[in-house]
């Protein structure tokens, strides 16, 4: 995978570490605090752009591509300036989100030396006064999958250790988003069943009443149902409990 520049790299026993590996495992408590929330796929990932740059040394902006089809986009960011250096880059069909994006490796470099290989990416990152970049893939699902790209003001901004840190925040994040995602499908579903039984419930009752004022058949009474639904234009399930309520009024 492209890894260039870097600052000067830490020890693991070194306080520094230790304090970086607690800044992420604290982004990662907030980002599962947001996702208690119940909120949409693109706040969650609004706020993960957000909760990541204080935790990545060196991170002053953010941003997450999705690829859509084989084209990307991007869906949250923490500033326009980090949405226009996305923008060169898919324009261009070249830059180290594509990549990372593309690829599923993690990308590290400086714009200094990304000139050469993309020289659209790397002058929007000047005019940005962006001077260093780190990417980690993001894949949610089978049909949601980009990246988290971070970008840095510093000309060597990010090292091996932050490279790390970032991709150890997109995995768990991957797994707490998805976990979170499955949840809220089930709820959706759960929620849908309901309605479903309870509008056939509804249905059933107001067939019951017509076949016993007009005794006729169950399928008779439905089809009268339906047929006044299509003269209103209105939904089954409001017809029948129109009819409901009308045989439940008592006598004048």
């Amino acid at each position: 995978m492209p890894v260039h520049g870097g600052t000067e790299e830490t020890r693991g026993d070194d306080p520094r570490v230790v304090r970086r590996v607690d800044d992420v495992t604290g982004a990662l408590e907030q980002l599962s605090d947001v996702l208690d929330q119940h909120e949409e796929l693109e706040v969650v990932l609004h706020r993960l752009c957000h909760q990541v740059v204080p935790a990545i040394p060196g991170a002053d902006l953010a941003s997450v591509a999705v690829l859509d089809g084989r084209r990307l986009r991007t869906v949250a960011a923490t500033s326009d300036q980090a949405r226009d250096i996305d923008h060169v880059q898919y324009d261009a069909d070249a830059g180290p989100a594509v990549e990372a994006a593309r690829t599923g490796k993690v990308v590290r470099i400086a714009v200094s030396e990304a000139a050469l290989r993309w020289p659209p990416f790397a002058e929007a990152a000047r005019t940005a006064s962006v001077g260093s970049y780190l990417s980690a893939p993001l894949f949610l699902d089978e049909e949601f999958s980009g990246s988290l790209n971070l970008y840095g003001v510093e000309g060597h901004g990010f090292s091996e250790l932050d490279a790390a840190l970032l991709e150890l925040y997109t995995t768990a994040a991957e797994a707490a988003i998805r976990q979170a995602e499955r949840h809220r499908r089930a709820r959706e579903t759960a929620a849908g069943l309901r309605t479903a039984l309870t509008t056939r419930a509804v249905i059933d009752q107001a067939k019951g009443i017509l076949m016993a004022a007009r005794c006729i058949t169950a399928d008779e009474a439905f089809a009268l149902l339906v047929q006044q639904s299509q003269k209103e234009n209105l939904k089954l399930h409001a017809v029948a409990a129109r009819l409901i309520d009308q045989a439940c009024r008592p006598s004048p």
